[in-house]
């Protein structure tokens, strides 16, 4: 299973072999030095451990400096497990993009644009009230109580609130195009998380 981790730069579009254009988010993904590898023996699952993202020494723990040294990897920011039960990856080894393929599927983990505050048009796509005849629910969400029964408002209903900034994967996302040479990959589709916001690019998709 492929992994990599990488940063969001930005989208653009490309001119495909066949003359079309194709829409594109382009990721910086890599290169990621495996810092430790997971083994049912000792750890009780499987998985490969990744790092990404240069960093100031000043900026991380020492623990964090000394495990990073001992995988014989420069000062890194992000550090992620992903799960391998092929096991072909060892300490000190490193992932690029070359381990994805032109055509491929991916799903891409991140964090979502932080909206703030919104209310229940723009959070749940409720349907605004009449404008005209003096009506004053324009965006109001309406009654939401019930009666004698259960005299409260029950749990679940969907309100106003805090929206977006949580952790969302996106599916079925296809790789476009690859440049091993600037570690790129152009991929097709809606990649969650502001610009230069960090990523997670996994196969199975």
């Amino acid at each position: 299973m492929p992994a990599i981790l990488a940063k969001k730069l930005g989208m653009t579009q490309v001119f495909l072999d066949d003359g079309r254009v194709e829409r594109v988010t382009v990721l910086e993904a890599g290169p990621c030095p495996v810092t430790a590898i997971r083994t049912p023996d000792r750890d009780g699952y499987e998985a490969v451990q990744l790092a990404f993202g240069a960093s100031k020494e000043k900026h991380l723990s020492k623990p964090e400096l000394g495990h990073l040294k001992k995988a014989g990897a420069p000062p890194l920011r992000h550090i992620v497990e992903f799960r391998d039960e092929a096991g072909e990856l060892q300490v000190g080894d490193t992932v690029t993009v070359e381990a994805f393929e032109v055509g491929q599927k991916v799903k891409i983990a991140g964090t979502s644009k932080g909206k703030g505050f919104q209310g229940t048009i723009k959070r749940h796509n409720f349907k605004r009230g009449p404008k005209s005849h003096g009506s004053h629910n324009v965006r109001a969400p309406g009654s939401i109580g019930a009666s004698a029964w259960p005299a409260r408002v029950m749990k679940g209903i969907r309100g106003p609130g805090q929206m977006g900034n949580k952790r969302v994967t996106q599916k079925g996302l296809e790789i476009v195009r690859i440049d091993a040479g600037e570690n790129l990959l152009l991929v097709r589709g809606s990649v969650p998380g502001p610009k230069s916001g960090f990523v997670e690019v996994r196969t199975d998709a």
